[in-house]
């Protein structure tokens, strides 16, 4: 992990810089301490990082259970009633990884998967738009349409029109425009441009800008858009923001209701998460599913212990990590370490960065997560990709990430049950071997994302040094899914130094360089 130290380090800077607000942001709408976001956000970084299989994860605070939190404080009496489900809920987490479900992860299709990237980058931009022109009513964490302070996410942009705060938006207009020259310039022209990070270079000027425009009129930036991190005066202080489990209340049936939901929430979010920062990272790493669950149920036990808010691996910042060149856990680890070490010793210098700076570095992770391009791409897949991919962009947009998705998710069943039928026998192994690693894959005539699990299973436990022959000759309908899972696997074999054979009825191809260029030239078929 310590060879990658040069990429991962100015990652986890990045990393610090978008979770910082959101962990803040997300405590906030939840209803809970602000120090349980923080909290919740280094045990994510340090605990969950350390013990995950994912190389490019990071875990934190979710948004998408802020509602859950809210109302369960309320209803269960008290926050330390609260922390005594998020235990529970860790300990079912842990069940969960013991029983293998993290297989869950595998049946959702491609074109919900990369709805929800998009949906969430669209999110992003459009609750970041308002922070960023310095209007700072509802916390930077409330991610759902209809928001905690009565508005929505249009009519809030509509209010942050004519509610600019002058200093706000000039920082960050600034922030913006040196993340862009960073990013399309200056990380070309030298080593030291991609050692030191844009966003590291857009706080230090907005930190700078508001000490020297501080009382100054017009520009001046007032504390309610600044960040807000929890200031101890002493270490009795700091000790006190600490919340304990009140154990009297585990004998209650609503706090093992909260509990379950706790557990089943978090870990789909979470093997959502995985399944799309998989496909993100270019280096086509594997994440075991069941060792996330087990990483996550042991973070949310020991944060709930503390006082801190439940755990789920989270797009946002595992987005950030992987669009600012983290290579490894290293990285996520980092950030939880800056985050305690920072919220420990300088508070208060956290305390002068501008809203909109962080807003700024928000809205380049949410376009990279939503370019336009890759809706011009969707459409293109056809209708049965696009029609799933759009409803799930819609639902996150218009209601809420976990609603988005099962919208989506419901969506592409109906299309795969209109276009195509169940074929049990979907996948035909012959072993070959005479001296040398020999395989033959036979595909059916129907190939859909319900057999994802299985060929992903079979491709990652040939051995090294295998002659594999994928033959698609029979083969009538081939989901994308399918196709994307073995362009993948076509850069992992070369590694492994696993040949591929593939046979279709347009003869034979040795190690072909792209799986998804390949079928884009075969004949349709029925």
């Amino acid at each position: 992990m310590f060879k990658t130290l040069k990429n991962d380090l100015p990652a986890s800077i990045v990393v610090f810089f978008v979770a910082l607000p959101l962990c803040l942001g997300i405590a906030l709408a939840s209803g809970a301490p602000l120090f349980s976001g923080l909290i919740a956000g280094i045990i994510g970084g340090i605990i969950v990082g350390s013990l995950s299989g994912s190389k490019i994860g990071v875990s934190g605070p979710a948004a998408g259970l802020a509602a859950i939190v809210l109302t369960a404080i309320g209803s269960l009496g008290g926050y330390q009633n609260f922390l005594v489900a998020v235990v529970l809920g860790g300990v079912i987490q842990i069940v969960f990884g013991i029983l293998k479900a993290g297989i869950i992860g595998y049946y959702f299709p491609s074109s919900v998967i990369k709805g929800m990237l998009t949906g969430i980058g669209l999110i992003i931009i459009l609750k970041q738009i308002p922070h960023f022109f310095g209007y700072d009513p509802d916390p930077s964490g409330d991610f759902k349409f209809f928001q905690i302070d009565g508005e929505n996410t249009f009519s809030e942009i509509i209010n942050a029109v004519n509610h600019i705060t002058p200093g706000s938006a000039l920082i960050g207009i600034i922030s913006l425009a040196i993340l862009l020259l960073w990013d399309k310039v200056l990380s070309k022209k030298g080593r030291i441009f991609q050692l030191v990070q844009g966003p590291l270079v857009a706080v230090v000027i907005g930190i700078v800008f508001y000490v020297l425009t501080k009382g100054t009129g017009i520009f001046n930036i007032e504390q309610s858009h600044l960040v807000s991190v929890p200031v101890p005066e002493d270490t009795a202080s700091f000790i006190g923001q600490f919340s304990f489990p009140n154990f009297a209340a585990i004998t209650r049936i609503d706090v093992w209701i909260v509990a379950f939901t706790i557990a089943l929430v978090a870990s789909l979010e979470t093997l959502l998460c995985v399944e799309a920062t998989d496909k993100l990272d270019p280096h086509k790493n594997v994440t075991p599913t069941n060792r996330e669950l087990f990483a996550q149920g042991t973070g949310n036990i020991i944060s709930g212990m503390i006082g801190g808010l439940p755990i789920t691996q989270v797009i946002v910042r595992s987005s950030a990590n992987i669009q600012s060149g983290g290579r490894s856990k290293i990285a996520a680890i980092i950030h939880g370490f800056l985050l305690l070490i920072s919220v420990i010793l300088i508070p208060r210098l956290l305390n002068m960065i501008p809203l909109s700076v962080l807003a700024a570095i928000l809205l380049i992770v949410g376009y990279k997560l939503a370019k336009p391009a890759l809706f011009k791409k969707m459409y293109d897949y056809g209708w049965k990709q696009f029609v799933p991919f759009t409803i799930t962009v819609l639902g996150i947009v218009f209601i809420d990430l976990l609603w988005g998705i099962g919208l989506g998710l419901l969506v592409g069943i109906v299309v795969i049950l209109i276009k195509s039928y169940q074929n049990s026998h979907f996948l035909h192994i012959e072993d070959k071997s005479n001296g040398k690693h020999r395989i033959k894959m036979t595909f059916a005539e129907e190939v859909t994302f319900f057999n994802k699990g299985a060929i992903l299973k079979e491709l990652d436990s040939l051995p090294i040094d295998t002659y594999l022959e994928i033959d698609v000759r029979k083969t009538r309908y081939l989901d994308n899914d399918i196709i994307e899972i073995l362009d993948d696997f076509a850069f992992k074999a070369k590694e492994r130094n696993i040949d591929i054979q593939l046979i279709s009825e347009r003869g034979i191809v040795e190690n072909p360089d792209s799986f998804i260029e390949f079928f884009k030239l075969r004949p349709k078929t029925a």
